[in-house]
């Protein structure tokens, strides 16, 4: 099972509604709207997938983080590693 299994559906929605976005952000350019009513779509997009990260890393350190803690060993070091990786990726995009 994932970190993210409970919450499975609402990710799903979210993600539904943020390609809604992206689609929306594809007819205001072949319409050309004005830029700057783009950009302020493109942010809001932006930020949407942001929180969806935030919620699925935040997962992932409950469980798969936790869990292989618990075990010990180099699984764990490796799952730890995996979400500072994660976390870098993050905050650079």
């Amino acid at each position: 099972m994932r970190g993210y299994t409970e919450n499975k559906d609402a990710h799903l929605r979210r993600l539904r509604r943020i390609e809604g976005q992206i689609r929306g952000l594809a007819r205001m350019v072949e319409n050309d709207e004005y830029c700057i009513d783009i950009l302020t779509q493109v942010s809001a997009a932006t930020r949407a997938l942001q929180a969806v990260s935030i919620a699925l890393l935040d997962e992932h350190l409950r469980h798969c983080v936790t869990e292989a803690i618990a075990e010990g060993g180099a699984a764990a070091q490796e799952k730890i590693t995996e979400a500072s990786d994660a976390i870098a990726r993050l905050v650079r995009s």
